[in-house]
């Protein structure tokens, strides 16, 4: 059993940066990668970003390439999400996931409670 539990969200002007961050109780994760997820109100649930755990390859969504990052901590089992330059569309709650094993598409295993992050224009 994996939890997840997500913290920084908040509530930030356009332009600002923000760092969530996931922390996965428990043994150390040997699992296959750490996923970023999020929900806007009314919408569907989308693929925010992930992390292979051995390699630290970074995958990023598309659309959010180049203002969103991901990778491993110094403490064991954390993985953050960056966000920068923040747009009033980017408010959602963002979820992170763990994923057990590779499959393709990649399936995950566990998810957190989501933190709420909601930027202002």
């Amino acid at each position: 059993q994996v939890q997840l539990v997500e913290s920084g969200g908040g509530l930030v002007q356009a332009g600002d940066s923000l760092r969530l961050s996931c922390a996965a109780s428990g043994r150390p994760f040997r699992g296959y990668a750490m996923g970023w997820f999020r929900q806007a109100a009314g919408k569907e649930r989308e693929f925010v970003g992930r992390l292979t755990w051995s390699s630290g390859e970074m995958t990023i969504a598309d659309s959010l390439k180049g203002r969103f990052t991901t990778f491993r901590g110094n403490a064991a089992n954390t993985v953050y999400l960056q966000m920068n330059s923040l747009k009033p569309e980017d408010t959602a709650v963002y979820y992170c996931a763990a994923s057990l094993r590779w499959s393709a598409p990649v399936e995950y295993d566990y998810w957190g409670q989501g933190t709420q992050v909601t930027v202002s224009s």
